[in-house]
């Protein structure tokens, strides 16, 4: 028996066997065994993938059974045996990628634990190589010590994705299986060992330098036109005149791709080409509206960019992309001088409902008391700001509540911070790559998403390719690069 049969039938075993009419009995016994146990062991907290193993029986909750476990190493260990070759390695990734792909939820979580905890480097190599580390520091051997430290601390669970990655489709596994786990990382801490590994290599496998960038038109192939609307994450795609109008000739649309995902775009940014800095979506969503004539185009706005793998998270391709494209529109429109984006805020509105308070306490007396007669509460409370923030579109130019919830998003946006970077995960995008908050746009999204979001504003932010390095240091200082503009919004 070759060794792939040997793990197809190892394999074989962990999947449920059919059920016959002489094992009704036992069934049916082992079902009020299991009853009588419900109780006893509702409580017990979740096995160690070590105590599993070297168990007998299984416990409530628990999807693979001890043997099972031990069944699901063995295989996974028989792809990185130092006997078998990369081939042979691969042959038998692909076996027990079958077998994930038909196991159920808890059993695939089964397999995420085996290879978080069993696949560890070995402590003892690393403590002795760290001494040694330590020994050399200062010496002719520092540097040999370092590697051989390096070394040992690699773990063997490296070793194990990279034989999934050899086969034609192991990319794509990797990228599902982390996808998978994902919602279950913060409930289950044991995950992170993966988790954390997979990024790495991901990080690697996914590096810029191995990715093309390509333009995604209307003559595109009709299967790839159809992941922009599955994968468009900031403003959905209506249907097949939606996306048409988003590739018509004043637009363009550009994609990151890896080689082993050729047709699948890792991240994608749409652009209208413009002569002026947009300030409101609605005009660049509307089908009827006539392309502009390029000639005029001196602005190029990047409307939407959306990440398409959840697995891949971690991983940034954003900066990278905007550098691209810049790059790419310049050499085909030379007349381009100003790049900048119309953005949501899409963490404003529910952090006004928790710091409405805090906000209403940095006005001064005239001003609160001209925001309490406007609201007819006088002192004005947060409910009675929020209450009238739901009708912010009813709003006139000069009304007070308007001109409050315009300094709220300009604090929000220039002055929240969470360990160093901006709150608003748009804005930590977009000024982590240089850029700066250029002009606040009230109704730039009337949309029901928008009024959701942040009471329908939106944003610009303006890559002045001069001064990003400069943007990017300030932020590093804990402070937000601010259009002079803005300036009057704050409290």
């Amino acid at each position: 028996m070759n060794t792939t049969t040997w793990i197809g039938r190892k394999v074989a075993e962990l999947l449920p066997a059919k059920k016959s009419t002489q094992n009704t009995a036992t069934a049916h016994a082992k079902t009020a065994q299991a009853a009588t146990k419900k109780v006893a062991t509702a409580t017990l907290p979740p096995r160690s993938t070590r105590e599993r193993l070297q168990a007998t029986l299984g416990q409530r909750g628990e999807a693979l059974s001890p043997r099972a476990m031990r069944h699901t190493l063995d295989a996974l260990q028989s792809i990185i045996d130092p006997q078998v070759s990369e081939v042979e390695g691969g042959r038998r990734a692909i076996a027990l990628a079958a077998w994930y792909q038909t196991a159920t939820s808890a059993q695939r979580h089964d397999m995420w634990l085996l290879m978080s905890e069993q696949f560890v480097a070995d402590p003892h190599k690393v403590q002795a190589a760290q001494a040694q580390f330590a020994a050399a520091v200062g010496t002719p051997d520092e540097a040999v010590a370092e590697v051989h430290y390096r070394r040992a601390t690699v773990s063997p669970r490296r070793r194990l994705l990279q034989r999934f990655s050899v086969n034609p489709d192991g990319i794509r596994f990797l990228v599902d299986l982390r996808a998978d786990m994902q919602p279950h990382l913060k409930a289950d801490k044991r995950l992170q060992a993966l988790d954390v590994e997979m990024e790495y290599m991901f990080s690697t496998w996914f590096d810029v330098g191995f990715l093309d960038l390509r333009r995604i038109s209307w003559d595109s192939p009709a299967s790839l036109i159809e992941k922009l609307i599955k994968y468009e994450a900031v403003h959905d795609i209506k249907g097949w005149a939606d996306v048409k109008n988003r590739l018509d000739s004043d637009r363009r649309c550009y994609g990151f791709f890896h080689p082993r995902l050729p047709d699948e775009p890792l991240i994608f940014v749409e652009v209208a080409l413009v002569d002026a800095i947009a300030d409101s979506i609605t005009p660049l969503l509307d089908e009827s509206a006539a392309a502009a004539d390029l000639g005029h185009a001196t602005t190029a706005i990047f409307y939407s960019i959306s990440n398409t793998q959840t697995g891949l998270r971690g991983v940034s391709f954003g900066d990278s992309l905007i550098k691209r494209v810049v790059e790419t529109l310049k050499a085909e429109f030379p007349k381009l001088r100003v790049f900048a984006t119309l953005s949501p805020i899409p963490g404003f509105r529910p952090w006004l409902g928790k710091n409405a308070t805090a906000m209403l306490a940095r006005l001064d007396d005239k001003a609160r008391a001209t925001l309490g007669r406007a609201l007819g509460a006088e002192p004005p409370t947060a409910a009675h700001l929020l209450a009238a923030a739901d009708a912010a579109l009813s709003l006139p130019a000069n009304a007070p509540v308007r001109q409050m919830l315009l300094q709220c998003a300009a604090h929000y946006l220039g002055q929240e911070m969470v360990d160093g970077k901006p709150l608003d995960p748009v804005a930590r995008f977009h000024l982590g790559n240089g850029a700066r908050v250029e002009r606040l746009n009230w109704a730039g999204d009337p949309s029901a998403k928008g009024l959701k979001q942040s009471y329908g504003l939106m944003v610009n932010y303006l890559y002045d390719l001069r001064r990003l390095d400069k943007h990017r240091a300030l932020l590093a200082q804990g402070k937000v690069a601010v259009a002079s503009g803005l300036d009057d919004l704050r409290f």
